[in-house]
């Protein structure tokens, strides 16, 4: 049995405010975290699906990429899989009441369009 893979994420106190703004700023990305938040930790591929997202899943792995690099989504390298979730813990200690906030918020509200 093969030992997990961690993928690099940033430190919790490296974490800053613009930079996990500016990640879920994007809709794709938002919707993607949103779903996560809904069912948990998740593979990637599921994800993609959960979240409703129809596009490639070479773009799904650069949302991946700009959300794992802001901090938002831990990313636990497992085989094949690579399994997502939310640093929920990290978020609220640094930014108190954010990622549910934006969670909260209702879907005609995000401003997609």
């Amino acid at each position: 049995m093969s030992t997990p893979i961690e993928t690099p994420h940033p430190n919790p106190a490296d974490l800053r405010l613009a930079t996990v703004l500016a990640a879920l700023a994007d809709p794709a990305r938002l919707s993607a975290v949103r779903a996560l938040a809904a069912i948990g930790e998740s593979p990637c591929t599921e994800l993609q699906q959960a979240a409703g997202l129809t596009i490639s899943r070479s773009t799904f792995s650069h949302h991946q990429r700009v959300l794992r690099e802001a901090g938002v989504l831990k990313v636990r390298v497992d085989g094949a899989r690579r399994m997502l979730s939310l640093r929920r813990d990290d978020l609220d200690a640094y930014f108190p009441g954010l990622l549910n906030a934006v969670l909260a918020t209702a879907p005609e509200r995000i401003g997609t369009r």
